[in-house]
């Protein structure tokens, strides 16, 4: 299927989307409008942002429906209705009100995805303490740096972690971590020491909970990112950002009270909490979650088997699903999906294309950062989808092509098609607030009224965007300025392609030449035929000064685990050069 009839093809989507008429929608736009959608804590008490995602509809006709279904590993169900999350989570406010935390308070929790995480999200945020999630795969250093830069108070953890992560050994360097919670995923009984078991004093609190004033402008959720080099940066989000969560969920997922909705990010990521906890309950819907990891045919069947309507997840999953081929979706009955939409890196055209082909939906593209808190930049379900793009900034949102001056300002790229940094005017609810404790390294993100992202960017003459790559992975090639992620999309069109990285390599002539690192699909197998092959596909798209000049081929690719292609790590291995921080690695346990 060419773009031309996938477009014909979305003009039928049977769907009525939120923002129907974009232009009008831009133009009449107001945050206050979007912040009347919330309900706020009773008596004018402020906004609390599990209020939003849970009370409010346990308070009303909707109670009784589906909030939560988790997917054990081992084909557990476990359901719980708006009501019932209600008292879970006033039960762990309890707790955390029994064990002396306050306001502000930082509690963590590393645990896979278990009810348990959701409870202590939704309680820490009830009591006003401050939400901190961490990735259940990290090894004890990236445990111990993310717990010292935020001087978490609690963490809540399963006997399994404790034990492989050795928190134990950790305790004497973090003098804020009064409490460790353990929940025995084994029910086995077995004490810790030095521990309390999550489970029994869950049982022994309270259910009834009285949310206590909360400011919009109160610390909610802390989210650590990390760079190439240096300590992560928490960065710190707010209650208001639950107008965000809320509006991002309708408008771009396009998240109905009847839908169920399944995001498969992984929960220490900010979009497993954001999109994965927050966005599905605000917008009314059932949350889907599944205990288990990436299993193609799993997937397929929980699709089927949970009538899934709406599914966010990964460039990397969707590109794994196609290396598993065609036939395998088509023994499922997928007839209940409406909306598919992807985060965590630009998806490749091909991918949009293959939804559309195989799944019968084709997949939205989405863009936005840790620091933006919230969707900015998406394929959004009333408009066209141009496939490899970014799409257009929802209404609200202002964004820009920039250049920065040499005394710290910018300057607006008006000309379309001409690359600069991509940049967002502030004023949206979900902007992170600051790096905890390194308020300066936060301000360098500012100039002129804007944050800037970092993310090189084009925009054409329809107001859409174009990914070009992190102002650090761009690579100048004898003068030319080349898009990793485009070279990438190329390599992808071949058929024997799954993944493909690309980075920048020093050369005597040209300065810089394009390398490119691939991974095949099975039924491939590396060969110098198939190397000839699939440089030639790339010198006759790209041309001969923009196609890799060398090819190498890789079992696997180095990835985050929210999906991302390490781009840096494939230079550092290739140059000999210090990997820096690998805790978001996927696969690495420190």
């Amino acid at each position: 299927m060419n773009w031309q009839t996938l477009q014909k093809s979305l003009r039928d989507y049977p769907i009525t989307p939120y923002l129907s008429d974009y232009p009008q929608s831009c133009r009449d736009f107001s945050w206050n409008a979007i912040r009347d959608h919330l309900q706020g804590l009773p008596d004018g008490n402020g906004l609390n942002i599990a209020h939003e995602a849970v009370d409010r509809h346990a308070d009303s006709p909707r109670g009784g429906y589906l909030a939560l279904r988790w997917l054990g590993r081992s084909g557990q169900v476990r359901d719980y209705t708006y009501r019932q999350l209600r008292e879970f989570s006033n039960r762990f406010a309890n707790v955390l009100r029994n064990l002396g935390v306050a306001k502000g308070d930082r509690v963590y929790a590393m645990t896979g995805r278990i009810p348990e995480l959701y409870f202590t999200a939704l309680g820490a945020l009830k009591i006003g303490a401050v939400f901190c999630p961490l990735f259940s795969a990290f090894g004890p250093e990236p445990i111990r740096a993310r717990l010292e830069i935020g001087e978490g108070k609690v963490l809540v953890t399963t006997a399994r972690l404790f034990q492989r992560r050795k928190i134990a050994e950790l305790r004497a360097a973090l003098p804020a971590l009064q409490h460790i919670l353990i929940i025995d995923e084994d029910d086995t009984g077995a004490a810790i020491p030095g521990t309390q078991d999550f489970r029994a004093l869950l049982e022994a609190a309270s259910p009834e909970f009285v949310i206590p004033p909360t400011h919009p402008e109160d610390m909610a959720l802390l989210h650590f990112t990390s760079g190439t080099t240096g300590r992560p940066k928490g960065a710190v989000h707010v209650h208001a950002a639950a107008a965000m969560h809320y509006y991002t969920g309708r408008a771009v997922l396009d998240i109905q009270a009847h839908d169920t909705f399944w995001c498969t990010a992984d929960p220490g990521w900010v979009t497993g909490t954001t999109y994965g906890i927050l966005a599905p309950w605000l917008c009314g819907a059932a949350n889907l979650v599944d205990e288990d990891e990436f299993n193609a045919e799993r997937w397929y069947r929980t699709l089927q088997d949970q009538q899934v309507s709406v599914w966010y997840t990964a460039p990397t999953a969707i590109r794994l699903l196609m290396k598993y081929g065609d036939e395998l979706p088509r023994q499922f009955d997928l007839s209940r999906l409406r909306f598919l939409a992807s985060v965590g890196e630009p998806l490749n055209p091909e991918a949009v294309v293959w939804g559309q082909n195989v799944l019968g939906r084709p997949f939205h593209d989405t863009w936005w950062q840790t620091e933006t808190g919230g969707i900015m930049i998406a394929n959004l379900p009333a408009l066209d989808i141009k496939p490899g793009s970014m799409g257009r900034p929802l209404p609200g949102v202002e964004a820009a092509i920039v250049r920065r001056t040499r005394f710290g300002g910018i300057e607006p790229i008006t000309q379309a098609g001409e690359e600069g940094e991509l940049a967002l005017r502030v004023g949206w609810p979900s902007l992170c607030r600051t790096y905890l404790n390194e308020d300066r390294r936060y301000r360098e993100c500012f100039a002129d009224g804007y944050y800037l992202s970092g993310d090189l960017a084009r925009r054409d003459e329809d107001g859409y965007y174009w990914f070009v790559g992190r102002a650090d992975d761009v690579i100048k090639s004898a003068g030319h300025l080349i898009s990793p992620f485009e070279v990438e999309s190329v390599l992808l069109e071949h058929p024997a392609v799954a993944e493909a990285g690309v980075i920048g390599k020093p050369d005597p002539v040209a300065m810089t030449l394009v390398k490119a690192f691939v991974s095949l699909k099975p039924g491939h197998e590396p060969s110098e035929e198939l190397r000839r092959a699939i440089l030639g596909l790339a010198r006759q798209r790209l041309g001969p000064a923009v196609a890799p000049r060398e090819l190498e081929f890789q079992a696997n690719l180095p990835k985050t685990r929210s999906g991302k292609i390490m781009r840096r790590l494939l230079k550092a291995r290739e140059l000999g050069l210090p990997e820096g921080d690998l805790s978001t690695l996927e696969g690495n346990e420190g």
